[in-house]
């Protein structure tokens, strides 16, 4: 085998797998290095993919050439496009998977990837030459030499499992933690910190009294994560079930405070405020008398369920006690308790857009290593720093996306620029162009950049061109045709709309709430013929033109908005002053823009502490 590589990727979760796919589809060398090859890209929480913000990363991720959409199509066993009530910047689609048809799949995808190698073994030593990295050492006492190393390694630095009072060193449970990068890291300058995050308890559905929970169903239609047409969903379909705790369940809970990690000074880590667990809600919302608990299946055909939001490090017991006082889980034999890992990150204000380290070139960080939670934010990340060293190895302009062109740009961002004092998880709330950044056209902002790249395939950049023209064609026509009032007022007011005075272009219609293509279709032949010309793809691309027809006002309003922010990030700072000599800006601007250091005026005019009058005083400064 071969001792030089490109490129080595040091872990195989999310992050690790879409940095090594990436890389390898690029032209480089790569070499994953995980410690078990059984457990490539592991669900180590639920197995879901998707939901709130995180949808729409799985959505880019694909349109840029990824993998992690096709892998969850293809091994979902339910699909819902979440907070379709809403308007569709909202729309965020999630799947539950099958756990261990993930795996395979992911690994069937790996090991047919073109320059892409595996290597079962734990990295025990970063091997530096200058500030910059040249290889790793393994402890099987092999070392691998290559032009960059890009470290995803998830919870397992120095990781720490508590059920209790029990304590096991472990990444996960039954894996063991990786020892010595930290230290290592820290010796060269690294600002370090720790982390906690928690997992739920596992069922036995043969125990639960499914009538006393209500029902979930997935929904049916075209929607998925992929936008390659043949990528469908090929297992069976399952439900999820809805449960609730109660005020006999928390008092079993409170119970066990007394022994909780989280409260007995155990566990002085930082935990997740967006996903708490079940003992933190009893004591942080004190005043409810139930949370919402979600029953989901771990697989097509197994038994095993996951208790979405009974995340507990609690002991064994005071988790079952709790458990088996909801009605439904009255005889509930368990698999595994719930239990919390302590896992160290590091500070990810240290990288640059790119996800390279400023203090060591070449090497990068992506995923739970930068203090983020959720599959989805790992592989967004991880597909970035694949794509930025396989540039840094062969030439090419650095890789960043701006926050009006991704989730995976605000993503990126926020970590770099802000910080992070909570594992990051990222929400639609966090983005500022939100319906320029929808789920339903990520391929529309990300598929050409991808093709451009050398990532995304020829047939992909088709499937763009082919959408983009019949949407293009479908709002011509509509922006063209005109109907009279007396042909449409009897359609309006069969559902309760305002009739027509005069006659209008039919997208003056179609602005209308609770009117799309599909409604007008049948009441306009000419539309219905145009849209039933559409030989693939059909709804998607209906849907596509109904958003930008309908939301055509908000979309051009959210673009001028970034268009001047966009001016902001071509000015770029980086290196260009002494920011301690600078003293008409604010002693905390002076401290917190010399730590950063931001590439750009609009990356410093994010950053906490530093005020519109500091850069006013940076403009001047340029000139500006």
């Amino acid at each position: 085998m071969k001792f030089s590589y490109d490129i080595i990727v040091v872990g195989a979760g999310h992050a690790g797998c879409e940095a090594a796919t990436a890389a390898a589809n690029m032209g480089s060398q790569t070499l994953l290095i995980t410690m078990d090859m059984n457990k490539i890209a592991q669900m180590s929480c639920n197995p879901a993919v998707g939901g709130v913000a995180k949808g729409q990363i799985v959505r880019e991720i694909d349109a840029l050439g990824g993998q992690m959409g096709i892998v969850s199509d293809r091994t979902a066993i339910q699909f819902r496009m979440l907070n379709r009530s809403k308007g569709p910047a909202m729309w965020s689609p999630r799947v539950q998977s099958d756990r261990m048809k993930y795996i395979g799949t992911w690994r069937e995808i790996i090991e047919n990837t073109d320059n892409l190698f595996m290597w079962q073994d734990t990295v025990t030593e970063l091997i530096f030459e200058n500030n910059c990295v040249k290889g790793v050492k393994t402890r099987m006492g092999v070392t691998f030499n290559a032009g960059a190393v890009i470290l995803t390694n998830g919870t397992f630095l120095n990781g720490l499992i508590h059920i209790g009072k029990v304590q096991i060193g472990g990444g996960r449970i039954a894996e063991p933690a990786s020892t010595g990068m930290t230290e290592q890291l820290r010796e060269h300058g690294f600002r370090t910190d720790r982390m906690k995050t928690g997992t739920p308890v596992r069922i036995d559905a043969r125990s639960v009294d499914f009538s006393l929970l209500a029902e979930q169903k997935g929904d049916q239609d075209f929607h998925k994560f992929s936008y390659l047409p043949q990528v469908q969903r090929e297992l069976k379909q399952r439900s999820c079930w809805i449960a609730y705790t109660s005020e006999e369940v928390h008092a079993a809970l409170r119970e066990g405070l007394k022994d909780s990690p989280l409260y007995n000074g155990q566990i002085r880590s930082i935990g997740p405020r967006y996903c708490p667990s079940i003992e933190t809600k009893i004591v942080t919302f004190s005043e409810k008398t139930s949370h919402q608990l979600f029953l989901e299946p771990e697989g097509e055909t197994t038994h095993e369920y996951y208790l979405n939001g009974f995340s507990s490090s609690l002991p064994l017991e005071t988790q079952l006690k709790a458990l088996q006082t909801i009605p439904a889980f009255r005889n509930t034999h368990i698999f595994r308790p719930g239990y919390a890992i302590e896992y160290d990150f590091f500070d990810p204000t240290q990288l640059h857009p790119t996800l390279e380290t400023k203090a060591v070139k070449n090497l990068f960080f992506a995923g739970q290593i930068n203090g983020t939670t959720g599959y989805e934010e790992a592989a967004g990340q991880g597909i970035v720093a694949g794509i930025n060293a396989h540039i840094n190895c062969h030439g090419g302009t650095p890789f960043v996306l701006h926050r009006d062109e991704a989730y995976i740009g605000v993503l990126i961002d926020d970590l770099i620029t802000k910080g992070v004092d909570e594992p990051y998880r990222m929400f639609t709330s966090r983005a500022e162009y939100r319906i320029l950044l929808r789920q339903d056209n990520a391929d529309e902002r990300l598929t050409r950049k991808g093709y451009d790249l050398g990532l995304a395939t020829s047939e992909r950049m088709e499937l763009l061109n082919r959408k983009e023209a019949k949407v293009e064609e479908i709002i011509h026509f509509v922006n063209d045709f005109s109907i009279k009032a007396d042909r449409i007022n009897p359609f309006l007011e069969s559902i309760g709309a305002t009739p027509l005075k005069q006659g209008v272009k039919l997208i003056d219609l179609l602005v209308r709430p609770h009117i799309d293509l599909e409604k007008m279709a049948r009441e306009v032949s000419p539309l219905r013929e145009l849209l039933e010309s559409i030989e693939e793809r059909q709804e998607e691309i209906i849907e596509s033109a109904d958003i930008r027809i309908k939301y055509s006002g908000y979309i051009k309003r959210e673009q001028v908005m970034a268009d001047k922010i966009t001016r902001l990030e071509e000015i770029r700072i980086k290196d260009k002053f002494n920011y301690n000599e600078i003293q008409s800006l604010s002693t905390e601007a002076r401290q917190k823009l010399t730590r950063i250091n931001p590439d750009t005026i609009a990356q410093a005019s994010r950053i906490p502490g530093v005020s519109p009058n500091d850069i006013s005083v940076l403009l001047v400064l340029l000139g500006r």
